[in-house]
């Protein structure tokens, strides 16, 4: 699931789950049957704001590096410490989230990672297709939490992504009446389409668009 491939599927509504691809319309949150919005980013069209603008200039003084993902005890230890510290679920480790016991991938991952001096604080994995990537997870370290890297690490993939000149970033989906998934709008609400399954079609993201999807 690379290429031009992962773009298609990217496209159509599809997302990667471990070694395969899912799409839904609903999800079960707090015993609630919520409705499923999934987002993109056109990366032409992204501009930064001063929230966005400030977000990289305070987290400057640390270093980015992009490079092909390897499942390292590093990258587990960072996500353990992370996972304790959150109040919602999360997959067991970064290997249940991607492989599930697979050996090998059938995605094209990177992750991006960033260090203060030579301690890894965050890292931001992503699946690379020919004219998009899609979002996977971020995670960072508790005591960083101030520096708000979560949103950081979407920013830096989505220079990484422009400098590939690549024209989508997917991250996923939002939930309608759970604003948990907000942070998705965070690098530039007025580039970002919202999907109709029933056309098959890429709208401008507005929450009347999202209440219209959802049968309001």
């Amino acid at each position: 699931m690379k290429g031009t491939a992962l773009d298609l599927y990217l496209s159509r509504g599809y997302f990667r789950m471990q070694q395969d691809i899912f799409t839904c319309q609903f999800v079960l949150f707090d015993d609630r049957l919520c409705s499923v919005h999934w987002l993109r980013i056109v990366l032409p069209k992204v501009t930064y704001g001063p929230k966005q603008l400030r977000l990289l200039r305070i987290n400057e003084k640390f270093s980015v590096d992009v490079k092909p993902f390897t499942l390292s005890g590093e990258i587990e230890a960072l996500y353990s410490l992370y996972r304790d510290s959150i109040d919602f679920d999360a997959p067991a480790s970064v290997e249940a989230c991607l492989l599930d016991g697979a050996t090998q991938s059938i995605f094209n991952t990177y992750v991006v990672e960033v260090r203060d001096g030579g301690q890894l604080i965050a890292a931001g994995i992503f699946d690379n297709g020919s004219r998009s990537i899609a979002g996977i997870m971020n995670f960072y370290h508790p005591d960083y939490r101030k520096q708000s890297l979560g949103k950081y690490l979407i920013l830096q993939k989505i220079n990484y992504a422009q400098r590939q000149q690549k024209m989508y970033y997917y991250p996923g989906y939002l939930v309608r009446n759970y604003p948990k998934f907000d942070y998705k709008l965070f690098a530039c609400e007025s580039a970002t389409e919202v999907f109709d399954s029933m056309s098959g079609k890429w709208l401008p993201f507005s929450w009347e668009t999202v209440n219209r999807l959802a049968g309001d």
